[in-house]
């Protein structure tokens, strides 16, 4: 392997953990929702009103690490095929899972659902009335906030959205099971004896990823659909008009 495709290695592996661990955080702050309003409300004004440079450099920060993840995957796929000669790709495929094959595929579909997803939720286009949704509960000083909660319920209302995600949810967790051991291997941790195991706990890791990721629209529909009553209601705040 040229010094060229092994920095490229090391930049993918390294940009993964950076979002490896993001997408556990944001995940474990989603999940406030399930505590209730007041709790992911609070939690979504701190993250808004930290100070400007740590703001906006986190943001930064992630992007690069995104874009330099995804530039760096799209050229060792092109690199690993222009150097791999057609009569082996079927004992590559006898070999490879999945996963490891579909690599290119899920992280492309991932990148689209980030731009997605922050359409929806962050900068608010796709909904714009998102905007109007505002309350007291959750706010530090009793002024109104912008409310959360009600904009979650009422985005995964939309069945197809909530569909769409879950299924998102499910191909990043076959991308995270395949590239957090591809992860270990680049930087040197996973040896043969540590192999199945650390292939096991990048599995586990995707699995409580898609749990966690999608509990929260699987748990809106089965509520409109009257088949659960765990989340509190928001009354016509969240309805959208589609």
């Amino acid at each position: 392997m040229n010094q060229s495709s092994l920095l490229k290695k090391y930049l993918m592996a390294l940009t993964g953990i950076v979002l490896v661990g993001f997408v556990l955080v944001h995940m474990a702050g989603n999940l406030q929702v399930l505590i209730g309003r007041e709790a992911i409300n609070a939690y979504a004004y701190a993250l808004q009103n930290l100070p400007a440079p740590i703001l906006w450099g986190s943001r930064l920060f992630l992007l690069v690490c995104v874009l330099v993840h995804a530039v760096t995957a799209y050229q060792l796929i092109k690199e690993n095929r222009m150097a791999r000669p057609r009569a082996n790709e079927i004992e590559v495929t006898k070999r490879a899972g999945w996963a490891s094959l579909r690599m290119g595929l899920t992280g492309s579909l991932m990148l689209a659902f980030i731009v997605f997803h922050l359409l929806h939720f962050t900068i608010r286009a796709i909904f714009p009335e998102y905007n109007d949704m505002k309350t007291t509960v959750g706010s530090p000083d009793g002024s109104e906030i912008h409310d959360v909660y009600s904009m979650i319920l009422a985005g995964f209302q939309v069945d197809a959205i909530s569909i769409f995600y879950v299924i998102c949810m499910f191909l990043l967790c076959r991308h995270l099971a395949h590239g957090v051991s591809s992860m270990f291997q680049t930087l040197g941790f996973r040896s043969e004896r540590w192999r199945g195991k650390l292939d096991l706990a990048a599995s586990a890791y995707g699995w409580i990823i898609f749990a966690g990721f999608s509990i929260i629209p699987v748990l809106v529909i089965a509520q409109k659909y009257g088949l659960v009553n765990c989340l509190e209601t928001c009354g016509s705040s969240c309805s959208v008009n589609l």
